[in-house]
């Protein structure tokens, strides 16, 4: 199983070049039966002004990470999957080390999905909770 596992992060990580995901440094770390993790570095790259993590980091986390989520968890060979919405409320600031994001369904339909997405730092206290609404759309 886990090797598995790691192939299926592998695959993730590997989408990520050339994109914003490693423009942000941005690495899936985790997949189980229902979820995914990725997680991001806290530095001056991904900083607002006045040294704290920047919401619009956070959300680009946090979308994709669910995303992927939804690739990994639905028929990518016939699907193309769209992020349709997204809502962040930020809990707590975070000035260095990594956020995690935790992507979980809420909502797993044949067209679109409801993602609960839990952003935590290396202490595993809560910085933001995302909701993301995906659309699978079928390749032409």
């Amino acid at each position: 199983m886990d090797e598995h596992k790691d192939r299926i992060l592998k695959v993730c990580n590997e989408s990520s070049k050339n994109t914003l995901m490693e423009t942000l440094d941005i690495e899936y770390v985790d997949i189980g039966e229902n979820f995914l993790i990725g997680k991001m570095p806290v530095s001056p790259k991904v900083h607002q002004p006045d040294g704290v993590l920047h919401g619009g980091a956070t959300v680009a986390l946090a979308e994709s990470v669910g995303s992927m989520a939804s690739y990994v968890f639905l028929d990518a060979q016939n699907f193309l999957v769209r992020g349709i919405e997204i809502s962040a409320n930020h809990i707590k600031g975070v000035k260095t080390g990594y956020v995690f994001a935790k992507a979980t369904f809420i909502h797993k339909g044949r067209t679109t999905q409801l993602w609960d997405i839990r952003i935590t730092d290396d202490e595993d206290n809560l910085i933001s909770i995302c909701k993301l609404s995906t659309i699978a759309l079928p390749k032409k």
